[in-house]
């Protein structure tokens, strides 16, 4: 089953130098405060009972209409390894020639590393949400933490093109933490700094949430480089 949770038709900035759609999963494993999707946090392979009306065969049917106009997909989320379906799913995508970029949390690093050896996956986005010991306390669940270095590893090691990245909040991560996911990705080719907006989100008590300031965010970048080729922030 590949639950959708809803599908944006054009973007030039979630796959880098492509023209993509999106697709949004239903469903994810983790709760983290500064989600900005969670009305895709709840999960059923139950289609009944998903608001959104959008099946699997409504996309391909869209992307097949948008042959040589779109360069590839996003799938995201929510968290897009929880559906039982995403082999399929992807297996079909690229049957029609599009590029597939996958956006992931990194749990399931089993499935993580079929899509890998089948060479199905042309980009990966992996979120480093803290360094591995403050992963439940920003996630809000428990976590299996080998699966999330598993993937780490798979991804650096895959030859696909790839990105790091984690979502930034003051109160969360203090600078020593980032030297320790520095270490946790070490020899990773490139890792961003999202800067957390305060929107619609998972938990609105972050709302009032303060950004670290310009100066301080250029001292973390200084702290990753010791150990990432290149460090950005968004």
């Amino acid at each position: 089953m590949f639950i959708v949770g809803g599908l944006q038709k054009t973007t030039l900035l979630d796959f880098p130098k492509k023209i993509a759609a999106i697709v949004f999963t239903q469903g994810c494993n983790f709760r983290c405060g500064y989600c900005h999707n969670p009305e895709l946090l709840s999960f059923s392979e139950n289609n009944s009972e998903q608001k959104n009306s959008l099946t699997e065969e409504d996309v391909l049917n869209f992307l097949q209409k948008r042959k040589g106009k779109l360069d590839g997909i996003v799938i995201t989320g929510g968290e897009p390894t929880l559906q039982s379906g995403l082999y399929d799913f992807i297996k079909k995508v690229k049957s029609l020639n599009f590029l597939v970029k996958l956006d992931t949390n990194g749990t399931n690093s089993e499935i993580l590393k079929k899509l890998i050896d089948e060479k199905f996956l042309d980009y990966i986005a992996m979120d480093i949400k803290s360094p591995i010991e403050k992963y439940q306390k920003i996630t809000n669940v428990n976590v299996k933490t080998e699966n999330i270095l598993k993937s780490i590893e798979l991804i650096k090691n895959s030859g696909i093109d790839y990105e790091f990245r984690t979502t930034v909040l003051k109160s969360q991560l203090k600078l020593e933490d980032f030297e320790e996911i520095g270490k946790m990705i070490n020899g990773a080719t490139c890792y961003y700094l999202q800067k957390f907006v305060p929107s619609k989100i998972y938990d609105e008590k972050l709302l009032t949430e303060q950004n670290y300031t310009d100066i301080e965010f250029n001292q973390i970048c200084e702290i990753l480089k010791k150990y990432v080729n290149v460090v950005e922030i968004r």
